[in-house]
């Protein structure tokens, strides 16, 4: 009787301790989301102004020649 109620103790302990770690485990893995999310949009942002700066440049050489 005395084993089966350590038993049971042991699966509800293993149990919430597998919960704890999926948990900080989905939190990191969602906040290394979101970060590599805001970087990719800064990235984006800072191409598409490259593009418009580079074809402000070639439009002003076409307008004086």
């Amino acid at each position: 009787m005395t084993q089966f109620t350590g038993t049971r103790k042991r699966q509800r302990s293993n149990s919430r301790m597998i919960r704890i770690v999926l948990l900080i485990s989905f939190i990191l893995f969602f906040a290394r989301f979101i970060y590599s999310s805001i970087g990719a949009w800064h990235h984006y942002q800072e191409k598409v102004s490259a593009q418009q700066t580079s074809l402000s440049t070639s439009q002003d050489r076409i307008s004086r020649q």
